[in-house]
């Protein structure tokens, strides 16, 4: 009896670890406080790239900055959600145009979830012929939602020409997406609708309005090192180095 017990603790000990490594398909951290980081992942030109994003536990329900970059974790995740907080979502911020971040618009608002964008995202996601937020919200707007105020602000063009940042000024949490690279990225990655001379200006934007945050998640991979936005000006840097005019 003994050992079926031990056999037992041992596999669900396995499951548990499987269930929260990096290639779960939805691992979710806790940042601080009611805060949580979750991770989706997406099969870019062959490679399993993993999309940070973050949400937020209030008295009144559950804020999600971003939707999953995998559309198969739509419904786990509210699902995840609701087992781990007993609450439901009730707003979704899109940080900027692309998939791995407005793409969710359109199930969640079909749930009854209040979906929010700038007009700059919504305006690209019009003419893209893609799913919209129902509102939309000034370039630098605060909100309070339960016991928690949070600043949501567009600094500029930078990775994305839409692309907004969250801030909590109480928890001193900085929410970048994409504007802020990994501190482990080597490059500024996809620049498709880049503009890399402004985004260094953006970029000394935000580190005027929002100083000295403690932490700071950036849109992909490794969001434990607080360096991510100073890494991504150096990168900003040296990529305007090599291409003065600092376009694309």
């Amino acid at each position: 009896m003994r050992k079926l017990a031990s056999i037992i603790l041992f596999l669900v000990l396995v499951s548990n670890s499987f269930g929260q490594s990096k290639n779960s398909p939805l691992p979710i951290s806790h940042l601080t406080g009611d805060f949580y980081v979750y991770k989706t992942f997406h099969d870019y030109k062959g490679t399993l790239i993993s999309a940070n994003a973050l949400y937020l536990v209030t008295d009144k329900g559950v804020v999600l900055f971003d939707a999953p970059w995998d559309e198969t974790q739509f419904q786990p995740l509210l699902d995840s959600i609701k087992a781990k907080h007993n609450k439901e979502v009730i707003m979704l911020f899109a940080t900027h145009s692309h998939d791995d971040r407005a793409g969710g618009f359109d199930f969640y608002r079909k749930k009854g979830i209040k979906t929010y964008s700038i007009k700059l995202t919504d305006d690209i996601l019009k003419k893209e012929k893609k799913p919209r937020a129902a509102f939309i919200i000034p370039n630098d707007t605060t909100f309070t939602v339960g016991q928690h105020t949070f600043e949501v602000y567009y600094p500029g063009k930078g990775h994305a020409s839409d692309n907004i940042v969250a801030w909590f000024a109480k928890e001193k949490v900085l929410y970048g997406a994409c504007f802020i690279k990994s501190a482990d990225a080597k490059d500024l990655g996809y620049l498709g609708d880049s503009d890399v001379k402004e985004w260094k200006k953006s970029i000394k934007k935000v580190q005027s309005k929002f100083k000295n945050p403690i932490y700071i998640i950036p849109g992909h991979d490794d969001w434990t090192n607080t360096e991510s936005l100073n890494h991504t000006l150096k990168l900003v840097d040296e990529y305007l180095a090599q291409k003065p005019s600092g376009k694309k």
